[in-house]
């Protein structure tokens, strides 16, 4: 069913695909899609000026299916960008078992059906384990992808979280990584952040984070086709960048992240005790903004 907004310059369709409900959004720029079934997981993301998808599958095959909570990540659709809650290492905390990349992943959000009569993508999801209530609103603004977020914490007592945007970019010859000045000295000179297709080893995978950051910024830019994936936050929101780097290290996958995030490293039962992590008050919300721009 082809739906097309009063507002000419966004459409909205809703498809189904490969038995799950499909939202996507599109302009002449770019095109997202999303499955809340799944995570709200966004499938994709393409830059309609070049034809480039930029989010990565495996095997280069879109395969949809369900997880449970509790499932290993590794396990998922691995399609795309996923949402990582309270955690993103599995852990022990507070008394909760959490899971591999979180809680959110691997279950269903509702849809605001009056925000997507409006053109937005507006979903939601309460945790099962730990108190907290996440809203993620997705909306087109020319070449950029606006992602805005509420995390309410519903318990009664104060609580500690990371959050982190878990993107699967793919690759492809001559794509470079773009970072503050500020930024790239907190990775220490790490060789393969200065040449994404060969600079690391075969058989490898590595997660590096940059923390704290002055600039919510980095970007992937192909000087050969012109492609542009940016990246924008606001680092009082989320002072943390980690970046992802596999090349066949990872279940023998050959994948790239870059990942906006609260706090650092991936487990909260250790950043917790360290306070390198986000706290929100019981009974308290809060508000933060990703937004993705797709250029050439």
């Amino acid at each position: 069913m082809n739906l097309i907004s009063h507002d000419s310059k966004v459409r909205r369709e809703m498809r189904t695909t490969q038995n799950f409900s499909v939202y996507t959004l599109s302009n002449k720029e770019v095109q997202i899609a999303v499955v809340p079934e799944l995570g709200a997981k966004i499938i994709s993301l393409r830059n309609l000026q070049t034809g480039r998808e930029w989010l990565w599958h495996p095997h280069n095959e879109l395969t949809l299916f369900r997880n449970r909570l509790g499932d290993d990540f590794s396990q998922s659709p691995l399609a795309g960008i996923d949402e990582c809650l309270p955690t993103i290492a599995p852990c022990q905390w507070q008394g909760r078992g959490l899971p591999d990349h979180g809680e959110i992943w691997s279950t269903s959000w509702s849809v605001d059906s009056a925000a997507w009569e409006n053109v937005i993508l507006q979903t939601t999801n309460r945790l099962k384990l730990s108190p907290f209530l996440l809203q993620r609103s997705v909306a087109l603004e020319g070449s950029a992808v606006r992602l805005n977020y509420q995390l309410d914490n519903v318990g009664n007592s104060d609580e500690a979280y990371l959050w982190a945007l878990h993107p699967l970019i793919r690759l492809q010859a001559g794509d470079r990584l773009e970072l503050p000045a500020s930024t790239r000295l907190l990775f220490n000179g790490e060789k393969w952040l200065s040449d994404l297709d060969r600079g690391a080893p075969h058989g490898t995978c590595s997660k590096l984070f940059a923390s704290p950051i002055s600039e919510g910024l980095a970007a992937v830019q192909n000087e050969m086709t012109g492609d542009r994936l940016e990246f924008q936050w606001n680092p009082s929101e989320n002072n943390t960048l980690g970046l992802w780097h596999s090349r066949g290290g990872w279940h023998g996958h050959h994948q790239f992240a870059i990942e906006p995030s609260s706090g650092e490293p991936d487990s909260l039962a250790l950043a917790g005790p360290k306070k390198r992590c986000s706290i929100l008050q019981a009974g308290a919300s809060t508000q933060w903004q990703v937004t993705l721009k797709i250029g050439r």
